[in-house]
């Protein structure tokens, strides 16, 4: 009995030994860490005019460790806050089906028969508050076409938005509703990303609004496979989970910072397969920084080039670095050639930032505008040279472009612009501007009616709304070359609804 009564207590005395410990402990977590977990999510700063020119709010988040992986919860409540609900109508060409004719089909003819029609269809996506007066990020695919623009804010208000601009070739647009003091993201920098660092997508997959995703950088300067007009070439590659309707959504840091922009997915279903590519910040907020100040990119050009470095271009050309870009040529008008840079040499330094390849050189020149200097290192032959390069704007000059559609719209009194991704699919078109509306001017007095196509102007393919002011600028360089009073432009292009094509002459 007694040895029964002695192991019972035994046992009772390391149950009580057991209870008090875990009491201890439990007691010791709360008190070191409570704190910490009840104001997780709050944040400190004041609205500022950030280095891009958007009222934007700065604020430090208290994160913690959760095992070895860092606590993204602050970072993703304070940025869902700032990622809206994009909300496109837009109207797209249906052919309408109609029945066989036997004659048509056995004599000539189109046997399809029909016409055109117009049909409303609706589109959706994600876009990022980045400033507290309503300026909003998004991609320009996302808004593309749009004839009306909504946007639904985390806490569900509803406001009609406007397009500022947009620039195709980085899939960039920004756009803007009438509010005050919204919630913003702070803008990070994307050159301090690193390959591993944890990193959340936020946005609006399959319609589901305010959804958080993570992941972590997968690459950095990534030439994402495209067959598109996308002239970003520098894409931060991540395995966070992206959707249809997170185009446009917000890549953030676990401090909440905004660093991309959600663009891009590679499938072979079009649903996520583990690669998804956003625009680095640092290019992105440049692009709308400059569309809200200028109407327009300002896009510096070196004017060179060439290749990437690779084993065999170093066995061919006998180089003497293993990385970098290799200048095989210039531009017409090279900013790089007038500052001493030759053939043959290889860029591996801009402003001191490294160079291996023409996506990171890409990303570092299109910080900067015409007329910027920056500091281009190349090896020459073993030897490394440093040389001073003013970039120069698209038509080789050294000053700001103007906003190029203005020139055409003026000239030709009409409202013109580049058909969208679908209305090309849908017209069978690889380029075309649509003449959206005609005031008294030359359009008008040739016979143009609204809704027509232009496909060429002087043979030349409209492919943009550059080319149109560049053909429009050569005529005018030749009038005075040859003294004539007047210049003739031809414009060839067909009418959607009834597929007629048509050549008009336009006097200037």
């Amino acid at each position: 009995m007694n040895k029964v009564l002695k192991k019972s207590v035994a046992v009772f005395g390391l149950v009580a030994v057991s209870v008090a410990a875990s009491a201890t402990t439990v007691h010791v977590l709360a008190r070191n860490n409570g704190n910490t977990y009840s104001d997780a999510g709050s944040f400190v700063g004041a609205t500022t005019a950030s280095d891009y020119g958007f009222q934007n709010t700065a604020y430090s988040l208290n994160s913690r460790q959760v095992g070895n992986a860092p606590d993204l919860t602050p970072a993703a409540e304070s940025s869902v806050k700032a990622v809206v609900h994009i909300k496109v109508k837009k109207t797209q060409q249906v052919q309408e089906q109609q029945m066989i004719d036997p004659f048509e089909f056995f004599f000539g003819g189109d046997p399809r028969g029909g016409a055109r029609r117009s049909e409303p269809v609706v589109g959706y996506g994600s876009g990022v508050i980045i400033s507290s007066d309503g300026y909003i990020m998004t991609n320009n695919h996302v808004v593309d076409g749009g004839d009306e623009l909504s946007v639904t804010l985390n806490d569900n208000r509803t406001f009609k938005a406007k397009l500022i601009g947009s620039d195709p070739s980085s899939d960039i647009a920004l756009i803007k509703v009438e509010a005050k003091d919204l919630p913003t993201i702070p803008f990070g920098n994307s050159e301090n990303l690193r390959l591993g660092e944890w990193v959340l997508a936020v946005g609006n997959p399959f319609n589901l609004t305010s959804t958080v995703t993570a992941g972590i950088i997968s690459a950095k300067s990534r030439a994402a496979a495209t067959s598109g007009p996308l002239g970003v070439g520098a894409f931060i590659q991540t395995d966070a989970a992206v959707n249809p309707g997170n185009s446009g959504g917000a890549l953030v840091n676990a401090a909440g910072e905004l660093v991309g922009i959600n663009t891009m997915i590679y499938s072979q279903t079009g649903n996520y397969a583990g690669y998804s590519f956003a625009v680095p910040i640092n290019i992105a907020a440049k692009v709308v920084a400059d569309i809200k100040k200028y109407g327009t990119v300002q896009r510096g050009m070196l004017g060179v080039s060439g290749a990437d470095v690779t084993s065999e271009l170093v066995q061919k050309e006998g180089l003497k670095v293993n990385e970098g870009f290799y200048i095989a040529d210039f531009a017409e008008i090279s900013a790089a050639l007038a500052a001493g840079i030759e053939k043959g040499d290889v860029i591996t330094a801009i402003d001191g930032h490294r160079i291996t390849s023409f996506a990171q050189l890409q990303e570092q020149i299109s910080r900067f505008r015409p007329g910027d200097a920056v500091q281009v290192t190349v090896n020459r032959k073993g030897t490394e040279k440093t040389y001073k390069v003013t970039l120069r704007n698209q038509e080789g000059g050294s000053k700001l472009l103007q906003q190029a559609p203005n020139k055409a719209d003026n000239r030709l009194g009409a409202t013109l612009k580049e058909l969208s991704p679908s209305e090309l699919r849908a017209y069978g078109l690889s380029y075309g501007l649509v003449v959206q509306s005609l005031q008294s001017g030359a359009l008008r007095k040739a016979g143009v009616r609204e809704g027509f196509v232009l496909l060429t102007a002087n043979n030349t393919p409209l492919r943009s709304l550059r080319d149109l002011s560049q053909v429009i600028s050569t005529l005018d360089k030749g009038g005075r070359s040859s003294r004539a009073s007047r210049s003739t432009l031809l414009l060839r292009g067909f009418y959607p609804e009834t597929g007629e094509v048509m050549t008009f002459t336009v006097d200037l």
